[in-house]
């Protein structure tokens, strides 16, 4: 229990060692912080090139990766493509994409990852990673991660790809065997890991991945500055490992410049069952599994982060721990969020949605549902944290509770099958606070600005 605060730990990133730097842990908000630009340089006058000319001439590549694939060929085209995503990945430069078509790409017995990114690109010509068109490739693994990126990492997009740990082949029994073992990745891999303690990561775009079955964290982001991770389906993680980890999570925030505005994105991403089934090794007891925490950025690697994090239009339920936290962080505005059923784990008392030992963070505009009787926020040792406009059901137990909040019942289509669109009838329509940077729902449909709904579906 941290300062009291019995529904949240740190991050288990503490912890560890660097051998185990890569275990833990929108749709365009504000696009032009994000956006690829292409750099295009033509000239028709010219007839013969001049050596200056071509040395600031950059010809973006394409490579493909196919699991029928073969690395010895030149993976410039469909037929000729590679076979394994890494050996695409060491050859990029700025400004080139790695289109990847169906199948399974597995880890090799000795290595970390099963994709490893360690070049990066440039402000104006980003390396994406993609799935083919049309096409939903697998990235299966059992070791420390599917995906990691470090040491500096930057200007990179992942797109479109399924990441799947292997919780499938793992007992609970064999897990609790293993619980003292810091050493294990069958039981502590991460399915996307984003660390930047060496040197700090920055510009990473995360977006419409499906993640799920990792033994520990689902989408890991430490010491790291303008990430965005949107439209993202995270499941099934953290049940095995000993590290404390979370379906989403930031941690130790880093600043890469001094902008104070909206640098990290957690938007419309949809994230459930994330759980702990194996204690925590630095507290011994259950303490994380939630959808979606910030974590520790009031001590973030440079000290305090200075910029913005908005978490936004985010689906969050049946998790073990929280649905939405800020712990020990700052600068973080929560709106439109439906958080349903969360603090699954007996051995909590967790609660829906809320902030602690934080300051200077908004939550707005959410649907905050959990059981009967169950205390669904908290306040604990905040500064400057406003709930208002949130929507509770009858039978509740809010802590706080803003002027504008709303009591009622948000009548979704179908909870139980993970459907939280709202029904005409619903008391969560037309009741929100207009937030000016915020255009659309989870869906992609416009949020007008005299009619904002309370959750993340307008």
């Amino acid at each position: 229990m941290i300062h009291g605060f019995g529904f949240l730990s740190l991050s288990a990133s503490l912890v560890f060692p660097w051998a185990l730097t890569g275990l833990v842990q929108g749709k365009a908000i504000t696009e032009s912080l994000f956006k690829d630009v292409r750099q295009s340089s033509t000239d028709q006058k010219m007839q013969l090139p001049s050596r200056k000319l071509i040395s600031q001439v950059s010809t973006a590549t394409t490579y493909y990766v196919s699991a029928t694939g073969n690395d010895r060929n030149s993976g410039r085209t469909t037929s000729s493509a590679f076979k394994t995503i890494q050996r695409a990945a060491d050859l990029t430069k700025p400004g080139d994409t790695v289109r990847i078509m169906n199948g399974e790409y597995k880890n090799e017995p000795d290595r970390g990852s099963v994709l490893s990114i360690k070049r990066s690109g440039t402000a104006k010509a980003w390396i994406k990673f993609q799935a083919y068109p049309g096409h939903s490739p697998k990235i299966k693994h059992n070791t420390w991660n599917g995906i990691s990126l470090g040491d500096g990492v930057s200007y990179i997009e992942i797109d479109g790809l399924e990441v799947i740990g292997n919780n499938a082949s793992i007992s609970r029994s064999y897990a609790l065997s293993q619980q003292y073992n810091t050493s294990n990745p069958l039981t502590n891999g991460s399915c996307i890991s984003i660390d930047g303690r060496q040197r700090t990561v920055h510009h990473i775009n995360i977006l419409n991945n499906k993640v799920h079955d990792c033994p520990g964290g689902g989408i890991s982001v430490i010491a790291a500055d303008y990430v965005k991770v949107d439209n993202n389906t995270v499941f099934n993680n953290c049940w095995y490992s000993l590290y404390g980890n979370s379906g989403i999570s930031f941690f130790l925030n880093a600043d890469y410049d001094n902008n104070r505005g909206y640098k990290h994105f957690i938007t419309n991403n949809k994230t459930y069952n994330n759980r702990q089934y194996v204690r925590t090794l630095s507290s011994g007891r259950i303490s994380d599994g939630g959808g979606i925490i910030v974590d520790t950025s009031k001590k973030g690697k440079n000290g305090g982060y200075k910029g913005r994090t908005l978490i936004a239009n985010n689906i969050s339920y049946n998790n073990g721990g929280g649905g939405v936290i800020a712990h020990e962080s700052e600068h973080i505005d929560i709106v439109n969020n439906t958080v349903y059923g969360n603090g699954q784990s007996p051995e909590l008392s967790e609660v829906q949605l809320a902030a602690g030992y934080s300051r200077d963070v908004k939550i707005y505009n959410n649907i905050i549902h959990g059981f009967s009787g169950q205390q669904v926020n908290k306040n604990t040792n905040n500064t400057n944290v406003i709930y208002d406009y949130n929507l509770y059901p009858k039978g509740a137990v809010s802590v706080v509770r803003g002027i504008h909040d709303v009591v009622g019942d948000p009548q979704f289509i179908n909870p139980s099958t993970g459907d939280f669109r709202l029904k005409s009838t619903s008391a969560a329509i037309n009741k929100g606070y207009y937030w000016k940077d915020l255009k659309t729902d989870h869906a992609g449909k416009s949020r007008p600005a005299n009619k904002f709904t309370i959750g993340a579906y307008q």
